[in-house]
């Protein structure tokens, strides 16, 4: 089964019910079957973002050490390729998060994400393929 990227903004929903798309994220990962997989950038923007909703980072972080966010992915074994695809995204910017789930992408072999970010319908992952964003934002 190939995994399922997990972006911040998707976390951030998971967590704080006063978020907008709250509902659709949560009914999303329950519907998933497929492993969520993330890198530690994305982990970092959500604690950082959730740090004032009491118990959120925490909760993240236990996500992360019980596997719900599994984390297949090195810096130091990448860092060539993720500047490579900042660079090619310079215009937008691709912020170093969205960097690291583009090459996630292509080592996975899935362009299947949950994001809110809209810069997903621009990006591509591999051979020019587009990215499946699985959260509906209308």
């Amino acid at each position: 089964m190939k995994p399922t990227l997990l972006d911040t903004g998707a976390i951030v929903a998971l967590l704080d019910r006063s978020e907008h798309f709250h509902e659709r994220a949560v009914e999303t990962v329950e519907a998933l079957e497929a492993p969520l997989v993330t890198c530690e950038a994305v982990i970092a923007e959500s604690c950082y973002l959730l740090r004032n909703l009491r118990g959120a980072a925490e909760a993240v972080l236990e996500n992360v050490a019980t596997g719900v966010f599994q984390i297949p992915f090195r810096l130091s074994d990448s860092a060539t390729d993720v500047q490579r695809i900042i660079r090619k995204y310079s215009d937008l910017p691709a912020d170093f998060a969205d960097a690291c789930l583009i090459y996630l992408a292509g080592e996975l072999r899935t362009g299947d994400v949950l994001t809110l970010d809209k810069d997903f319908a621009i990006y591509r992952w591999g051979a020019n393929r587009p990215f499946r964003p699985l959260i509906a934002l209308q």
